[in-house]
Order: structure tokens, then sequence, then C-alpha cells
């Protein structure tokens, strides 16, 4: 259960790689890896590709994403989710609400 950031050179997109699983042990990991950022108008990408498994919670932490994403005048892009998470982003209907790029 790792969390990475990367921040891009022009400091306009900040991606956030879940790897293995993705639930509540995280919770502050994952918010410390967005909270301080408030450049206008950036982009969060929220790479899902190497998480085998999202609970419940992942899916409030996503959504604290994308408020934080809002208010910065920003947005936020799921990226390559892996075949049982994008199952369970499906379920909640996540794609009428974020961009999700598969």
């Amino acid at each position: 259960m790792t969390v990475k950031t990367n921040i891009s050179d022009d400091k306009k997109v900040l991606t956030i790689v879940i790897e293995e699983s993705f639930e509540f042990s995280q919770y502050q990991i994952f918010r410390d890896a967005y909270s301080e950022i408030d450049v206008i108008g950036i982009k969060f990408i929220l790479d899902l590709s190497k998480a085998a498994f999202m609970d419940s919670s992942a899916l409030g932490m996503i959504l604290l994403l994308k408020d934080h994403a809002d208010k910065l005048s920003g947005e936020l892009i799921i990226s390559k989710p892996s075949v049982m998470v994008n199952k369970i982003l499906e379920i909640a209907q996540f794609h009428k609400l974020i961009t999700i790029q598969r």
C-alpha cells in the first residue's frame, strides 16, 4: 500500500500513484500528497493502474481530492484503473463525476 507523487516541472500536473490497494489506512498519506498544493488550474492525475483493490473509503478520498481540485479551478483525472478498481468505480458511477481514462 504505497502512495507515490510526482509533480511536473511547471507545477501544473500532480500525479498520484496508488500501488497495491487503496484503503482507509492510506487516508493521511493520500491527503498529504495533495493538500499543500495550491496552484490555480492544476491537473491532478490519480493513477490506479497498479491498484488491485479499493475499498469504499477510497471512494470518499477520491471525492475529497475532487473537491480540492474544484477549489483550485483544476481538474481530476483517474488514469488506467485496473479491471477490479474500474468495476468499483462503475458501480459507484464515478464516470458521471470524474474523467476516467482507461
